[in-house]
């Protein structure tokens, strides 16, 4: 599918849920300055199979997330800061052990007002890693992707249109993305996009790859969330950045939405849905026998569903 369309599509589903929340907006009266809280989910999956004539294998699998946040709001000050972590994995017999979420993002957004409740200039802090190694499997000796490797810190600073706190859209002329990879290893090799080691004829580093690489470029960061039911909850973010200096108008996406499906306060069903594309990161491109063809860039999908127990604080 075309990055760009993706992108399109983003915003057009964003166009479409601010008129809707506008016909549905009201005034909300709130006395206190601070707001803090904390949501958790956590799923658990079992299949045990004994003389089972369809096949299959016995498994174990978990899954949890985590999200804390702290918003303040008072006079012509907004701060919103939250901490999001995710790590699940599955236990397969005859395969092992793999993870199948790896989360770790900490981003604060400090806003002032400058003309009424809705229109803010703001300025945001964004940084996104992972917990754990990575693996292109079926190759599971050589990491691809390890805690900080790669890490992304996004600093941006621009108009913000917040309709409501549950509707706002950022738009950002101004920002500055850094993809950092500590593992020196990964960055010899050139890894999400970092300037690679230098060689000499004969394969022998004369010079370390570079552990940092900085784009300057526009950022769009969107955020909506609805009760579209009593028990059905729908949270998107979408975030879209285009580089001034390498290949301006190639678009890195980053497109989450979460279903929640309410049973009771401490059941409910999730899903879900993540995409991702990033021009400078190369995958790996198997064949059909699981061989090594190629790299390059590619689009990213990840999709969890599942019943689990909700942490609500």
């Amino acid at each position: 599918m075309n990055i760009k369309r993706i992108a399109t599509m983003g915003i057009i589903f964003f166009i479409a849920s601010y008129l809707a929340e506008a016909q549905n907006e009201t005034a909300v009266s709130d006395t206190s300055y601070w707001q803090n809280g904390l949501k958790g989910t956590l799923t658990f999956t079992q299949i045990n199979l004994t003389n089972w004539v369809a096949g299959g294998n016995n498994s174990v699998a978990l899954t949890g997330y985590l999200r804390l946040f702290a918003n303040y709001n008072r006079n012509k000050i907004s701060w919103e800061s939250a901490l999001d972590l995710g790590y699940g994995f599955i236990d397969q017999t005859g395969i092992g052990l793999r993870k199948t979420d790896d989360k770790f993002s900490l981003n604060s957004k400090l806003g002032y007002k400058i003309s009424g409740e809705r229109w803010l200039w703001s300025t945001l802090i964004d940084f996104k890693t992972q917990f754990a190694k990575g693996f292109a499997f079926p190759n599971d000796s050589v990491p691809i992707s390890k805690f900080a490797s790669p890490a992304y810190i996004t600093i941006s600073t621009g108009i913000e249109f917040k309709l409501t706190k549950n509707f706002y859209l950022m738009l950002s002329p101004l920002t500055t993305k850094f993809t950092i990879v500590t593992d020196q290893i990964l960055a010899d090799s050139g890894a999400f996009g970092v300037e690679p080691a230098e060689l000499d004829p004969n394969g022998l580093k004369l010079k370390d790859g570079q552990n940092m690489r900085s784009e300057l470029g526009t950022f769009l960061k969107g955020y909506f969330k609805k009760d579209f039911a009593e028990n059905v909850n729908l949270e998107s973010k979408l975030e879209l950045f285009t580089s001034y200096r390498d290949n301006f108008g190639n678009i890195d996406v980053n497109w989450e939405n979460i279903l929640i499906l309410k049973v009771n306060n401490w059941l409910s069903t999730n899903l879900i849905m993540q995409l991702i594309y990033d021009d400078d990161i190369d995958l790996p491109i198997f064949n059909e026998n699981d061989v090594q063809i190629g790299a390059g860039p590619r689009l990213q999908f990840r999709q969890i569903f599942g019943v689990g127990l909700n942490i609500t604080l």
